[in-house]
């Protein structure tokens, strides 16, 4: 070998040396360590959509939407980063509002506390029972970069009281597959985003123990349970959170007595933080808004689930949940207000102490529709962001003996919701 072919050897492998070192240097720069972050006092909610079909025995016996609406706050961080949080669950399918738009009704609710780490391992009681999936992020404890990947354990704690009776959240234990695929840029704000694949199989044998049953009736309970889970979450690591995710899944329960029951559909969520909208001096300036614009009949207040713009002796077409115009045109202004606000919407209706007990949920649950799809024409807030709720006679603001009283009470409420 000649002194120059040598030498071209050197040079060529120092400078393959240098580009190794420069890639090097640049993948340790893209490497990230990823991390929930948790600060005392933050507040956020995620809101969940899901289009399911459900199957039994093999023929299709419903398809739903269900909503669930998750308001969460940080209550105390340990030294270690972890975070205590509170969260309300709701879990609602869909419902037709008046004049043909569509609402949700409030549904069920749930309330949750449970600890997470940093890297996302949650600590939660068995008198629990959501979230659903949990341990789903977890993150490695090195840092990690496009292209790697790494796996993790999790479960799904599915609630069984009412179908088949089972007591505590009825556990699917799975190991779950993750590979951080890219960083993206969102388009609204600017920020990187780690896109991250996570896909999961079930299989799981009922141990003899795990389906303690209420009755005899309840006795057809799950015997294996099977299916898969294929996420994709979009990871904000600056904040420590999910911005949004989609998912595809199928859930088969097999029971004791032979039926096969399958969920199978997909989901999509997005996280966002939202501000403590309840104050005295926000009450103030709606109370204000509503002087300045002269309107009747509307008082403004403070309440548990947020800032309440109450619409008393709201006005209908004779025997039924149609708005009168005048009505329109309070609901007009009252649209300007909300549009300053950002949180979601709980439309409650009430009524007189008139008529039978069924009725009086109709008619104010119809009322409570009507101003919620009435706010969407106006396009105050996106559908999936109002939710309506009947009260019937339940809960008076007036004396019922009192024509004046049963006007009060014939309402619609407008909350801001603060959880």
């Amino acid at each position: 070998m000649t002194y120059k072919t040598r030498l071209r050897i050197s040079v060529i492998t120092a400078v393959s040396f240098l580009c190794i070192c420069r890639l090097s240097a640049q993948q340790n720069q893209d490497a990230k360590l990823l991390r929930f972050k948790f600060n005392k006092g933050d507040k956020s909610r995620i809101l969940s959509t899901v289009d399911e079909d459900v199957f039994v025995n093999g023929a299709l016996n419903h398809h739903a939407e269900i909503l669930n609406r998750i308001s969460c706050k940080v209550t105390d961080v340990d030294q270690d980063g972890s975070g205590t949080s509170e969260a309300l669950f709701m879990t609602t399918e869909n419902s037709t509002a008046g004049r043909g738009g569509q609402s949700f009704l409030w549904g069920d609710e749930y309330k949750s506390i449970f600890k997470r780490s940093t890297s996302g391992k949650y600590e939660i009681e068995d008198i629990y029972f959501m979230p659903v999936v949990r341990d789903v992020p977890v993150f490695p404890e090195t840092t990690v970069k496009p292209g790697d990947k790494w796996t993790a354990e999790g479960h799904e704690a599915h609630d069984l009281r009412r179908t088949f009776g089972i007591e505590k959240p009825f556990k699917v234990p799975f190991t779950a597959n993750y590979q951080y695929m890219r960083d993206e840029t969102d388009g609204k704000s600017g920020r990187t985003l780690c896109v991250l694949d996570i896909k999961y199989n079930l299989y799981y044998e009922s141990p003899s123990d795990s389906t303690k049953r209420k009755s005899e009736d309840a006795m057809n309970a799950p015997a294996v349970t099977m299916g898969y889970s294929h996420q994709t979450v979009w990871w904000d690591n600056d904040k420590g959170m999910i911005d949004h995710y989609k998912e595809d899944f199928r859930i088969i329960m097999e029971t004791y007595f032979g039926d096969v029951i399958t969920f199978r559909g997909t989901a999509h969520a997005e996280v966002t933080e939202f501000d403590r909208l309840n104050t005295e001096e926000n009450a103030r300036k709606i109370t204000e808004a509503v002087r300045s614009l002269d309107l009747q009949n509307v008082a403004v207040t403070q309440g548990e689930k947020g800032l309440t713009i109450s619409l008393e002796n709201i006005q209908f077409m004779p025997d039924s949940s149609e708005l009168m115009e005048n009505e329109k045109d309070k609901l007009r202004y009252i649209a300007d207000i909300l549009r300053n606000f950002d949180n979601d919407l709980l439309i409650t209706g009430h009524c007189a102490l008139r008529g039978t007990k069924q009725a009086q949920q109709q008619i104010s649950e119809e009322r409570a529709q009507a101003v919620a799809g009435y706010l969407e024409s106006l396009k105050v807030r996106d559908p999936h962001r109002i939710f309506t709720q009947g009260k019937g006679a339940e809960q008076p603001a007036a004396d019922n003996s009192t024509e004046e009283g049963r006007a009060r009470n014939r309402r619609v409420e407008i909350t801001i919701m603060d959880e």
